[in-house]
């Protein structure tokens, strides 16, 4: 026997709830709806977050309107995108700070990223914490370094030169005082 429409809603519902994840609805980059993980993650009520930007959850809006970019620049088959970093809890004893963050998601129409997605929220900060003060800028870069990328791959990524990238680099090296750049990525998943 089938199940009733309202049974079926009741557990897509409890299961989107109980996600060990968090999970995000959103249209045109706005909060529409989202589970309990993702309150936990950020230290917000759902009223904090709902109807509400993801700016609120990003250090700047530089990077916040950056992330967008490069999110329809790199928008893979299926409307599927993912990335690694740092983002900003809302409320709660931890307010106003930063940590690493596993984003992944899927745009409904690839063809309009942003119109309707949906984007599941990992927080990284048992493994990996923000432990340097690092400009927007030298976040976005350290994430794509220790993801692998090249200075080149990098500077496709971001829209700036891979010069630029090894400018950053350098900055990086410098304030986790690394000699390589192997050594460098270790620091900053050590940190």
């Amino acid at each position: 026997m089938a199940a009733e429409p309202t049974e079926l809603a009741l557990d897509y519902r409890t299961a989107f709830d109980q996600a060990p994840v968090g999970l995000v609805l959103s249209r045109h980059r706005l909060i529409v709806d989202c589970n309990r993980q993702v309150l936990e993650i950020f230290g917000a009520a759902r009223e904090d977050l709902l109807g509400h930007s993801f700016e609120r959850l990003y250090p700047t809006h530089d990077e916040f309107e950056r992330t967008g970019a490069r999110i329809v620049a790199s928008l893979g088959p299926g409307g599927r995108y993912a990335d690694e970093r740092v983002m900003k809890r809302l409320g709660g004893p931890a307010a106003g700070e930063l940590f690493w963050c596993h984003v992944s998601g899927r745009a409904l129409d690839p063809s309009r990223p942003h119109a309707a997605g949906i984007w599941s929220f990992e927080d990284l900060s048992a493994q990996r914490r923000v432990s340097c003060d690092l400009t927007a800028r030298e976040r976005e870069i350290s994430a794509l370094l220790i993801d692998g990328l090249t200075s080149k791959l990098i500077g496709k990524k971001l829209g700036i030169s891979p010069r630029t990238v090894d400018v950053y680099r350098a900055r990086l090296m410098r304030k986790y005082s690394a000699a390589t750049t192997p050594e460098l990525v270790h620091k900053m998943l050590r940190a």
